[in-house]
């Protein structure tokens, strides 16, 4: 899943993820003087080239009052105004089988012109985005928040509910939006649900947190007394709004208890939460694949927020699952952080798959699956990633680590992470104390229906729990699934870590983390542009190479991180 080439003093390199690409890019020191950016264009399978745009131009200035819709009137190709920056993230349209070919163009200020172009060196890599090196294992991302731009230009921001909503609204008018924002992630939680439907031999096991999705519920009532469900019951799903409204779980799991069984249905909350978001699939008593990550089960989980979910079509890890589920539905509340199945990692591989080990909680110490995760971080080489839910009022080892980051020489930290009070956080290794982004101004710049789900700071955007740790050195590992990777959630809640050692899975979640930084680094640049210091592509003598090539500047990390 990657690919390489130079040409004529420039560098391309290329990392393929799920459903996009990490371009990488590099020139000689002969070419540095005259480098106006990168011009890239591309071409899918059978398909003829066309050019990547720019959200930024020469002439064209943008200011924190720029709206979406004025955004959007400005992109232009990058022949025209080149990417001046070393990598960028590309999601094509449709992800098909065969490869996708990117050309990157160095272009070149003419002589003695400030904004004229003019082409430079060009050199070209394939890749097939469709191919896969693990047969037995999948993974996939929701769109999430970070595309409500491409969804204003997709869908002119359609809502993505009713109002009201219910536990079963119809979702046939919605469903094109939520095939493209849930992306895969949706497809593999629908496929197994599906699968398991069409087989009367099989049965689902179910660990849910959030559960409103509408067509989910309807699968899970389609297999009647062939699933079981354990629910999580903490105030925020029993108990009454201050408008007085019951939240959707309880409907669901009145309709749940209506058509699998009362007795196929538990609530628990162990310490705090049952947080699990997993689907198990058996036959009779042996389990055969298991589905989690971070993605609730929920409208909001798969088609507002940053998720993911992985499938492991495995036995042995399957029935890892099914021991915690049984643990579970048959102590939640004081047994579980003392069970066996809470004790250790465990450590999994075979044809197919790739090495990685899982851990369950509660644990009655953290250190139990934390650990390696510090530790992990702590031996970093090169780099370390990450987009985790909430950092800033949370405790353990791993946020401890986390927040020594910009501390350490020589590393490439690079994350974002979201605090229950509604603030962002974008840590860059050019300014590691960047400011928290008011949710007001987001939601002024959000396009609908997104604004409603971060105005105030009503919702959680950033929902991925994930560290990836030198995703493209020899010895790359990610660590990713329902955990919030916080002391007091190891401790108390229901949850599951898994631990991916392959380069593949880590450098599907190392450009998840970078699109998110490049995203909000953005927002974070707007809300400070002014018309005396608006947004635009620098001219030749303003040389905005110069941090990239800055042996004291972490740009310069960057570059020769990404083509490394």
């Amino acid at each position: 899943m990657e690919a390489h080439s130079s040409q004529g003093g420039l560098t391309l390199k290329a990392y393929g993820g799920d459903g996009a690409v990490l371009l990488a890019f590099d020139v000689d020191d002969s070419l540095r003087a005259d480098l106006a950016g990168f011009a890239v264009e591309y071409s899918a399978p059978g398909s003829p080239p066309r050019w990547i745009a720019n959200r930024l131009t020469f002439n064209k200035p943008i200011v924190a009052a720029t709206t979406p819709e004025e955004r959007r009137a400005i992109w232009t190709p990058t022949s025209q105004a080149p990417l001046q920056k070393f990598h960028w993230v590309h999601f094509p349209s449709e992800v098909l089988a065969g490869n996708f070919t990117y050309t990157a163009t160095a272009m070149l200020f003419k002589t003695g012109s400030e904004t004229e172009l003019q082409s430079g060196p060009q050199t070209s890599v394939q890749l097939d985005l469709a191919a896969t090196h693990h047969k037995r294992f999948r993974l996939g991302f929701t769109r999430g928040y970070l595309s409500s731009q491409a969804y204003a230009d997709r869908f002119n921001n359609a809502p993505i509910v009713p109002s009201p909503e219910t536990i079963d609204f119809d979702t046939q008018p919605f469903e094109a939006q939520y095939e493209w924002l849930g992306f895969d992630a949706r497809k593999l939680i629908f496929e197994l649900l599906d699968e398991t439907l069409a087989d009367p031999g099989l049965s689902l096991d179910v660990l849910a947190y959030d559960l409103d999705e509408p067509d989910v519920i309807r699968r899970l009532q389609q297999l009647g007394s062939r699933v079981r469900v354990f629910l999580d019951d903490s105030d925020s799903h029993t108990k009454p709004n201050a408008h007085g409204e019951l939240p959707l779980e309880a409907d669901a799991k009145r309709l749940l208890s209506g058509s699998a069984g009362a007795a196929n249905v538990k609530t628990g909350h162990f310490q705090r939460f049952a947080h699990n978001k997993v689907l198990i699939q058996r036959r009779g008593d042996t389990a055969l694949k298991v589905l989690a990550g971070s993605a609730n089960f929920s409208v909001r989980g798969l088609y507002v927020q940053s998720n993911n979910v992985f499938l492991f079509d495995d036995p042995g890890t399957a029935e890892l699952y099914e021991q915690a589920f049984e643990q579970a539905w048959a102590h939640p509340l004081g047994e579980f952080d003392q069970s066996p199945i809470a004790a250790k990692w465990f450590e999994r591989s075979g044809e197919g798959l790739p090495d990685f080990a899982v851990s369950f909680s509660p644990h009655t110490d953290e250190s139990v699956s934390l650990a390696r995760v510090a530790d992990a971080i702590a031996q970093a080489q090169s780099s370390v990633l990450f987009a985790v839910m909430e950092i800033g009022n949370s405790s353990g080892p791993v946020v401890k680590q986390i927040s020594e980051l910009p501390t350490r020489s020589g590393l490439y930290a690079f994350g974002t992470t979201q605090k229950l009070d509604g603030a962002l956080k974008v840590t860059t290794p050019a300014d590691p104390n960047s400011p928290f982004i008011p949710f007001s101004y987001l939601s002024k710049q959000t396009p609908a229906p997104f604004r409603a789900e971060v105005a105030g700071g009503a919702g959680i955007v950033i929902h991925d729990k994930f560290v990836v740790c030198d995703f493209n050195g020899a010895h790359p590992v990610v660590f990713a699934g329902s955990s919030n990777l916080a002391g007091g959630g190891e401790r108390e809640n229901g949850d599951n870590l898994v631990a991916f050692s392959d380069r593949d899975v880590a450098t599907a979640y190392a450009i998840e983390a970078i699109q998110m930084i490049d995203h909000y680094r953005f927002r974070a640049v707007q809300s400070k542009a002014t018309q005396q210091t608006p947004l635009r592509l620098k001219q030749r003598s303003e040389d905005w190479t110069h941090d990239y090539f800055d042996p004291a500047s972490p740009r310069q990390h960057e570059r020769l991180l990404f083509v490394s």
